[in-house]
């Protein structure tokens, strides 16, 4: 790839990529971009595959020639967080831009034009994060994007360059009730639209019955359009998150991954699942009840990259905390937290709910986290010493309970119940509080009031089991629990400025929640009588994991292979008819996200957490595929998967504050214990 003459010589390998293993199997990492100073969050070819465009959590876009290694051009985007997804336009000589991020704005750039001009061309109408930016085949002045808010929005840059109006309806396409998370347009038959939910469902639309506002023709009909739903039947009672959506070539064909799940292929044509039948109403209840969940510090990747290794394999070879880093020694401390609150709730379960002394007064609280863990850490916890035998605390200590919900609607929901034994009870009311919502959003920078319930509702929508990394500032609701003890009061001071906030919020979530089940429910039925196609799985890919971020991408490459990003830092390669892993290629640190094949060449670039691109070609003499290291890599994946699933991911600052919290509480007990022992001193003289 570093001549013209080797470009020959690729096209007459390429014989080899339509259909031969040995294509895959020779594949080698020939070149690395070094163009950003983060993470590098999308990545796309032109259409001449000549150069590559690429977005970062450095909020730069940049075009680089990956076959000189020069860049052409490093734009400073005007985004403010992190960049999720980036598109050329067709037709513009690559000299429009659109672009997406973490806080749902929207970037139009044009490469030519001036920042102050570029500045001035944003949509800041998602609410939420905006992960995927779409473009039309052939059509330069019209894009979707898809965001954290539910909404799939169609706009048109003939008729407006930005938009800042509040709470902008105009562009909504479609209101799907849950987070969209992913969108693909059929290459061949670009009017068929495949939108990916939180709620496990891909739903397929065609566009020419769809419209907008703006073009006077909206209807507002979650099913308006909708001409096929796919979920996997083990998913139709759960929340799993889409967080990559394929078309093949000839548009017969849809390729979906699941976070903290696999990849499914299906034929949005087929309509075999209508016959299926779905879970037991009892296994239904059972897919209700949330796991138990364990606790992870944000900035912990000690479970990604290819050197991670199963909490079980850890404790069987016997590793030691002090080979830990901060990072994980902290989320161990949040974890113990967690497990022996469980076990006391789980001792305590044959218990009456009620108390005989003490009460406690449970609220919720919105926690705005926007310390980054980093700076937090270095600033804050330096000078904090970590109780490494809080595990063997006495039932004098505070109980830190956690339980998290996976219903509602807005953001990840951890309930803090600081109990005494002694001193401290609640009321059955107390404990029938609806607790809030759950959400993975990834770096939501605005939060809103939520609204009324309906398809205009602000509202972050559904649940899901598995928190996103990509969220360092999401909100976090958290109870919170008032003590009264020896005549005195002590307040959790680093969540009761929110207090007034929390009691509004988790109200009109619970309202926003009761209309969007009943709307759900309306909808569900009426498609019901629709001719809308239910397809069934037609293969699975298994052996990678995907659960760490929200933009881990699966693709198809060529007529025959299937390609996905890991947590395991390798990309997994299988054979798209019979799903027979076929390479593994080792290709990040720690999380590959992005994976975009050459459009003409067999030429792979990669990217993912560490800040770069990868540039793979069949560079390799002969095949070579390690089957024994990709068995040991998938048991692996197996595993840490399922430890995963029950896991959720807090920032720093709430183990800095939860800290605090515990050590204001311990310093007035003491100081109390010290005055009691005074005062029976005193007496004894």
């Amino acid at each position: 790839m570093q001549t013209d003459d080797s470009l020959g010589c690729f096209n007459v390998c390429s014989c080899l990529f339509p259909g031969r293993r040995e294509f895959v199997q020779r594949l080698k990492l020939e070149s690395t971009l070094n163009v950003h100073d983060g993470c590098v969050n999308t990545i796309s070819w032109n259409e001449t595959g000549e150069y590559i465009l690429s977005g970062s959590d450095d909020t730069f876009l940049v075009i680089t020639n990956p076959y000189n290694k020069k860049v052409k051009k490093s734009i400073r985007s005007g985004h403010r967080a992190n960049i999720f997804s980036a598109k050329f336009m067709p037709h513009t000589n690559d000299q429009e831009i659109i672009s997406c991020s973490g806080d749902g704005i929207i970037f139009y750039t044009h490469t030519e034009k001036s920042p102050d001009f570029n500045r001035q061309c944003q949509f800041t109408c998602h609410y939420g994060t905006a992960y995927e930016i779409m473009t039309v085949p052939n059509d330069p002045y019209t894009f979707l994007s898809c965001g954290e808010d539910g909404t799939v929005r169609w706009f048109d840059l003939r008729t407006k360059t930005s938009c800042t109006k509040v709470d902008c309806k105009d562009d909504i396409l479609i209101n799907c009730t849950r987070a969209a998370t992913s969108i693909s347009i059929s290459p061949l038959v670009p009017y068929y639209l495949a939108v990916g939910c939180s709620d496990s469902s891909v739903r397929i639309y065609d566009r020419r019955m769809l419209g907008t506002r703006a073009t006077g023709n909206y209807t507002g009909r979650g099913t308006t359009g909708m001409c096929g739903r796919f979920v996997p039947t083990h998913l139709s009672n759960k929340s799993c998150r889409v967080t990559s959506l394929c078309y093949s070539e000839d548009g017969q064909e849809v390729l979906v991954s699941y976070s903290s799940d696999y990849i499914y292929l299906f034929n949005p044509k087929d309509d075999q699942a209508r016959e299926l039948k779905g879970p037991s109403e009892e296994r239904r209840e059972e897919l209700r009840q949330p796991p138990v969940k364990r606790l992870r510090l944000r900035g912990d990747w000690s479970d990604t990259g290819p050197r991670a290794r199963p909490e079980s394999e850890r404790e069987r070879d016997g590793e030691q905390s002090p080979n830990l880093s901060l990072m994980q020694r902290m989320s161990d401390i949040l974890s113990r937290w967690f497990e022996e609150a469980s076990e006391a709730q789980s001792s305590r379960g044959t218990r009456p709910q009620t108390r005989p002394r003490g009460k406690t007064c449970s609220v919720m609280a919105l926690l705005r986290v926007t310390d980054s863990p980093s700076s937090v850490v270095n600033k804050q916890l330096g000078s904090m010493t970590l109780d490494e035998q809080q595990g063997e605390s006495n039932a004098a200590e505070p109980v830190l309970s956690l339980h998290y919900s996976s219903e509602g609607t807005t953001t990840s929901t951890i309930k803090l119940d600081f109990t005494d034994e002694c001193n401290v009870g609640s009321s059955p009311q107390e404990r029938s509080q609806p607790e809030g919502s759950d959400d993975t959003s990834g770096g939501c920078r605005r939060t809103e009031p939520a609204g009324e319930g309906g398809e205009e509702s602000r509202r972050q929508p559904a649940p899901s089991s598995q928190d996103s990394d990509d969220s360092d500032d999401e909100p976090i609701p958290i109870p919170l629990a008032r003590f009264r003890g020896q005549g005195q009061r002590c307040y959790l001071g680093v969540l009761s400025l929110l207090h007034f906030l929390s009691l509004r919020r988790s109200a009109a979530a619970r309202i926003q929640e009761l209309f969007r089940r009943r709307k759900e429910r309306r909808e569900l039925e009426e498609s019901g009588t629709q001719n809308i196609r239910r397809p069934s799985v037609k293969m699975v890919y298994k052996g990678h994991r995907n659960s760490r971020t929200m933009i881990k991408e699966s693709c198809f490459w060529g007529n025959n292979f299937v390609m996905s990003g890991s947590d395991c830092g390798h990309i997994f390669i299988w054979d798209r008819h019979t799903a027979e892993h076929l390479m593994l290629l080792e290709a990040d640190n720690h999380v590959v996200n992005c994976l975009q094949p050459h459009p003409y060449d067999p030429i792979l670039a990669s990217s993912g957490i560490d800040y770069d691109i990868k540039i793979w070609s069949p560079l390799e003499e002969s095949p070579s595929f390690n089957r024994v290291l990709a068995v040991e890599v998938i048991t692996r994946n197996e595993l840490m998967l399922e430890e995963t699933r029950n896991t959720i991911t807090v920032p720093a600052s709430f183990m800095l504050r939860m800290l605090a919290s515990i050590n204001h509480i311990r310093s007035d007990r003491l100081e109390g214990d010290r005055s009691e022992g005074s005062g029976q001193e005193n007496e004894d003289e």
